[in-house]
């Protein structure tokens, strides 16, 4: 399971919380954790929370942002890479579906990314929206408002699932 969040950790509790309850729930479901390799903000809660109890953890991080020091030394696997380009590709084919916490621009080009993927065909995976403390209803609403623009189709917008709990979103998924 591919995980795009922030290297920020945000000003409300409930992302950190939601970090650390998705990481948790993957290694308890026995499924590994693919995310950007950080050891900062909610990615660092993320990997720890999925470390912690007992999950396997990849990590995949440009070569410059290991020289900035952010990488998590105490992964399952560091995957060093290229640049973004690969970091995002490497992601996608290691994993079976994405999930997208709050975050930041990063955090969002690497969401619509493998979201434009799928709709172009180039994969069938799952995409999901964890909808922390309704951080994600104003994205909701402007793509329904793309729907209704004729720019998107319902059948595109339905293939995002936005869920606010993490079992179910995983269970939807």
């Amino acid at each position: 399971m591919a995980v795009f969040c922030g290297s920020n950790t945000g000003r409300n509790d409930a992302y950190r919380d939601a970090a650390g309850r998705l990481g948790r729930t993957l290694a308890e479901r026995g499924i590994e954790l693919v995310y950007g390799g950080g050891n900062v903000g909610l990615m660092g809660v993320l990997a720890d929370a999925a470390l912690a109890a007992g999950g396997r953890v990849t990590g995949v991080m440009p070569q410059h942002l290991v020289d900035r020091e952010v990488a998590h030394r105490g992964l399952s696997e560091l995957r060093v890479v290229a640049d973004m380009h690969e970091r995002k590709a490497t992601m996608a084919a290691a994993s079976d579906a994405f999930i997208a916490l709050p975050g930041g621009p990063g955090t969002m080009e690497e969401f619509f990314e493998a979201w434009v993927w799928r709709l172009l065909g180039l994969h069938g995976k799952p995409i999901g929206l964890l909808n922390t403390a309704g951080y994600y209803d104003r994205l909701e609403a402007f793509l329904s408002h793309v729907v209704t623009e004729g720019f998107m189709a319902e059948v595109a917008r339905r293939a995002l699932v936005v869920d606010a709990d993490v079992e179910r979103l995983l269970d939807r998924l």
